[in-house]
This record gives C-alpha cells, sequence and structure tokens, in this order.
C-alpha cells in the first residue's frame, strides 16, 4: 500500500469516527450495539404496531421529542408524573392536548424484557420520532444515542421554553435560537403542524367578537362552525386540524395553507408575512423534499439539547417514576 493510499484510508476511518460520536464523546450512532443491539428495531417494531393500532401515535412521538427537549434538556422530564416532590410537567397548560404518552410505556417495556436497565426513556422519544415521522411521509432523522433520564421536573420553566399560540416572532425565535436552531430550522420545526390539530379555547380569539382580518373569510366561515361558542369547553373535543388536505402527511401544505391565509394560529399567520421568516416559508412551500431535509436538520439538534450522559441522571426502569 503506498503512503498516500495509507494516509486517504487513515482519514477516512477518522472521518467515520467523527461521524459516528458527537464531539464530546457522548451522544454516539448505535449506543446500543454492545448493550443491547436489537433495541433500535425492537423500537421500530412496537412505533409500526402501534401505529397500526392508533394512527394519531406517529403525531405523538414527533410532538413528544419537541415538548421533551425544547425545556432545558432532552432527558424525558416530560413523563414524569407528580409524586415524591416532583410536579409533573403535563400540569403545565403548555403540555395542554399532550396525548399518547402511555404508549412510551409500551416500547419501554418491550425493551425492559430484552435488556433490563438499559435504553433510557429518553432515547426511545428520540428513536420514536425518527420511526414515527415516515409513517407521517415525512423523513427519517439519524438519531445518535446515549441519554440519560432526568430525576427532575422543568414545570416551573416551561413557559420560558414553549412558545404560547400567541407569540410573536421574535420570541418564537429566541427560544429556538437558545437551543442551538436557527431561523431556517425554526421554521422547518413548526411544519410539525401539517400533523397537528389544535383545540378551540386557541382558536376563538381569532374568531370572537369579530374575524381576524388575516384569515381567509371562508376559511373563517369554517372555523366557526368547528368552534361555534366564543367560550368553547376546555375538556370536550372541539379543535380543527392545521391541515385539511393532506390531513395526516407531513409535508408542506402547511406553508401553502398559510400563504393562502389560512394559518390556524397568530404565529402560524404571522411567520408568512414577519420579513425573517416569509422567505423560508415561500422556499418551504415550493419544496417539500427541502422541508423535509430542514426538518430533520432541526429535529436532531433539538434531540441533541443539553442531553444527560455518562453517570449523570439514571435509566428509568419506569418511565413515569425516577428510580427509587
Amino acid at each position: 500500500m503506498s503512503k498516500q493510499l495509507f494516509w486517504s484510508s487513515s482519514l477516512i476511518v477518522l472521518l467515520l469516527a467523527f461521524l459516528s460520536y458527537s464531539a464530546n464523546g457522548d451522544l454516539q450512532l448505535n449506543y446500543y450495539a454492545k448493550s443491547c443491539p436489537q433495541a433500535p428495531e425492537i423500537i421500530k417494531q412496537q412505533v409500526y404496531t402501534l401505529y397500526k393500532k392508533h394512527g394519531n401515535t406517529a403525531v405523538s412521538w414527533i410532538r413528544t421529542l419537541f415538548h421533551d427537549c425544547i425545556v432545558k434538556s432532552c432527558d424525558a422530564s416530560l413523563l414524569l408524573q407528580s409524586k415524591n416532590g416532583i410536579k409533573s410537567e403535563m400540569t403545565s397548560n403548555r403540555n395542554f392536548g399532550m396525548r399518547n404518552l402511555k404508549y412510551i410505556d409500551v416500547i419501554k417495556a418491550a425493551l425492559e424484557a430484552k435488556c433490563p436497565k438499559t435504553v433510557s426513556c429518553a432515547d426511545i422519544i428520540a428513536l420514536s420520532a425518527s420511526e414515527g415521522s415516515p409513517l407521517l411521509g415525512g423523513p427519517r432523522m439519524l438519531m445518535k444515542t446515549g441519554r440519560r433520564d432526568g430525576r427532575s421536573s422543568f414545570v416551573a420553566e416551561i413557559e420560558k421554553y414553549i412558545p404560547n399560540h400567541n407569540a410573536s416572532i421574535s420570541s418564537f425565535l429566541s427560544i429556538f435560537k437558545s437551543v442551538g436552531v436557527d431561523t431556517e430550522g425554526a421554521v422547518a420545526l413548526i411544519g410539525a403542524h401539517s400533523v397537528g390539530r389544535v383545540h378551540c379555547v386557541n382558536i376563538v380569539d381569532r374568531l370572537y367578537p369579530t374575524v381576524d382580518p388575516s384569515l381567509d373569510p371562508a376559511y373563517a366561515t369554517y372555523l366557526k362552525g368547528r368552534c361555534p361558542s366564543a367560550t368553547p369547553n376546555p375538556v370536550a373535543v372541539e379543535y380543527s386540524r392545521f391541515d385539511r388536505v393532506t390531513t395526516m402527511v407531513l409535508d408542506n401544505m402547511y406553508y401553502k395553507n398559510i400563504l393562502a391565509h389560512k394559518g390556524l394560529l397568530v404565529i402560524d399567520q404571522e411567520l408568512a408575512s414577519d420579513k425573517a421568516t416569509a422567505p423560508y416559508v415561500n422556499k418551504m412551500a415550493a419544496d417539500n423534499t427541502y422541508f423535509h431535509a430542514q426538518f430533520a436538520r432541526a429535529m436532531v439538534i433539538l434531540s441533541e439539547n443539553n442531553p444527560l450522559t455518562g453517570t449523570q441522571g439514571e435509566i428509568r426502569k419506569d418511565c413515569r417514576f425516577v428510580n427509587a
């Protein structure tokens, strides 16, 4: 072997190693290759099986990652129930409407049966989002693993990190910037609204007593049909989907809708007019492949927000409670 070929081969090995490990060697691709090599496949099969039984779980996997990772750390703190001095993050109004967390327990049980006390709940959240996205026609994200589970709730800080539906674009972008997601990535992440829905309590301010003039009139009439009262019952099943065209497909129809003045929330509609975000809205509306690429990139960044690794945190046996 020539010296030049030797150094070229060595460089390739180094590059592959760099791609397989995070900068600080904490999160890794194929982290469970030795301790539980079947873990990714178990999660994939469980996600698929649950999706076939309950199609809306695929949306929940993506939303769960967002709501867990945007607040301080990707450490499965969102899953903790109120017990032993811990107040669940699910008690916050910003987590209103979160569903299907119980199915994380199903995946965890399958993993515990094969590899006890090995795979973290935080990694289950990340890998289930990666597997859930393609079931909706979206991209699969290449997620590193090695996260550990936190022992604390961040309920007191949720409002600082999860944007309000009436948040300004500047505050929305500032939140994402604080966790390493740029403007382009933030616009892509909110595209998950393509497969979401919103309870009427978060819509009626745009309909009553007068209709928001930025709403398409025909769309406003439709929304009033979905939300006939200015004071909806918060526990009733009263909602509207973001996208009525490709309802359960993670695609760029969301951006086409807001360009047509059919943004469901105030923040959705303002994305199309704010000078910082409008160029990306237009580009994503025109190119679904571009949207998918930016969505996957931003989701990976978000999934690596301040993870607990090494000896930090723990591997919970039950995702709902810290270990005794």
